[in-house]
């Protein structure tokens, strides 16, 4: 199961992730999401847990949860919403 986590401290790594996790099952991967451009965290990450028993559990127990002086803001990870805009972008006129 994948679980969203929001609300992340910007000096949070994928270990400080998993560690929190890890009270409550096996976590399979903590990823803590990185700007390109800054190369700081954007506040948010993703964990996965190969039980949703175990999930479910470290959802209810962290959701609200102080962590590194922020409450943190974690429920069950929903599908990036689809656009159905394919133009490609650019939206420029040709130059010719």
């Amino acid at each position: 199961m994948d679980i969203y986590v929001g609300n992340l401290p910007y000096d949070a790594m994928d270990g400080d992730l998993q560690e929190l996790f890890e009270q409550y099952g096996k976590v399979t991967s903590a990823r803590v999401v990185i700007d390109k451009m800054s190369g700081r965290s954007k506040g948010f990450g993703f964990v996965a847990m190969s039980e949703k028993a175990e999930a479910d559990k470290a959802i209810e127990a962290i959701n609200g949860q102080d962590f590194m002086g922020r409450p943190l803001r974690v429920n069950e990870s929903q599908p990036r919403p689809r656009t159905d805009d394919r133009s490609g972008g650019g939206g420029g006129r040709k130059r010719w």
